[in-house]
């Protein structure tokens, strides 16, 4: 099975000023792709933590997205950060520049803007047709931009070589119960449905407890009959709740 793991890198991300969509889109598609999203870290634009998160993640899944960090700014430190993590020369990659040529003026590819195509030797350039400004994959690790529209379509661009299997499919039922009451029961559900990922996620509304079961898997009809002995296990129990 195919893993992956996301690095959010920026300090904007935890300080609660910019709230991140990366994530969720990035797991839909790899998802998708039969890829499983194992694991989600964010850190501060900070070289070491970014080598420290890098290193451990690459290691552990078959691929890792980082997101943020590869843009002109004093403050933008991911390219060296993999170059380091990987220990590569940091280097200016000729199409990366070729490709910034195409999207500046004459004379506004200033020293800034040329940052954007520092990457560490041996890296793959990432196509980018919104800005020019490519991102790039080093070994399993693809290093995009946080703006969700770029980085969505440097996704766009690579997702089609992603080794993965069968699509993550999923089921959800929402219920008129309380979630403590329903625990046993989707605890022994989840027992007889090894292969299933069973979750679920409690809600309040108009002065009912509602819960909704969401199913994960490969198999839909083994999706289709956990729903539906769900459904037996809440109507069972509204039963008991109305005899007693």
């Amino acid at each position: 099975m195919s893993t992956a793991a996301i690095l959010v890198i920026g300090n904007e991300i935890l300080s609660g000023r910019t709230q991140d969509a990366n994530v969720a889109f990035l797991g839909g598609e790899l998802a998708a792709r039969g890829v499983t999203l194992a694991e989600v870290r964010i850190v501060r634009d900070d070289t070491d933590a970014i080598v420290e998160a890098l290193n451990a993640l690459r290691r552990r899944h078959t691929y890792v997205f980082t997101s943020g960090g590869i843009g002109p700014t004093h403050d933008d430190i991911t390219a060296a950060a993999v170059a380091a993590a990987f220990e590569r020369p940091l280097i200016r990659n000729a199409e990366a520049v070729r490709r910034l040529q195409s999207r500046y003026a004459a004379g506004e590819l200033n020293t800034a803007r040329l940052k954007m195509a520092q990457m560490p030797e041996g890296a793959s350039l990432i196509d980018n047709p919104v800005s020019q400004a490519p991102g790039f994959r080093l070994d399993n690790v693809f290093v995009m931009a946080g703006v969700p529209r770029i980085l969505q379509a440097m996704f766009d661009g690579i997702k089609d070589g992603l080794a993965g299997g069968p699509p993550q499919l999923s089921r959800s039922l929402t219920l008129v119960v309380r979630e403590g009451d329903l625990a046993d029961g989707l605890t022994a559900l989840q027992d007889s449905h090894p292969q299933i990922e069973i979750g679920s996620y409690p809600s309040f509304t108009e002065g009912r407890s509602l819960v909704t079961v969401v199913a994960r898997g490969t198999d839909a009809a083994a999706l289709d009959r956990v729903m539906a002995e769900t459904r037996i296990l809440a109507d069972t129990l509204t039963a008991a709740i109305l005899d007693g």
